[in-house]
């Protein structure tokens, strides 16, 4: 299958979660917002999140027992600067209040104009930071 019909699959499913969840619960599919109130004591919803992350987590497993190389391991990254980079999106998914699930799919298609300037932010930052580990890391 080539990368383009995977993307607009992968696209598309999101697209048809995202509006599932809004229609039948009312909320936004933001993916940190979620997670994030997975570990906090005085969340009342926690079923709905609790299986939406299992499907996330389940999805990601189908994909990679049906096509395993489209997980891409390089050795050119050590295991610190990928947890340095988690930990930083973690960092910016808070400063931003949410991620691009949620101002990207789901905000922008909303009009919020907040979402359409967190969604620059994001973008922005992850080509520059993109094209300097580029640069750093030949």
């Amino acid at each position: 299958m080539n990368q383009f019909v995977m993307a607009a699959t992968g696209g598309a499913l999101i697209g048809v979660a995202a509006s599932i969840l809004l229609l039948t619960q009312g909320r936004i599919a933001g993916i940190s917002g979620i997670t994030g109130s997975l570990f906090k004591s005085d969340v009342k919803d926690k079923g709905w999140r609790v299986a939406f992350f299992l499907g996330l987590m389940a999805g990601g497993v189908a994909l990679a027992i049906v096509s395993p190389s489209v997980f891409v391991v390089s050795a050119d990254r050590p295991i610190w600067m990928m947890a340095l980079a988690g930990l930083l999106v973690g960092f910016g998914t808070q400063m931003g209040s949410g991620c691009t699930s949620g101002h990207g799919v789901c905000g922008i298609t909303r009009f919020s104009t907040r979402s359409l300037v967190a969604t620059g932010a994001f973008m922005a930052a992850g080509m520059f930071i993109a094209t300097l580990l580029a640069g750093v890391m030949v």
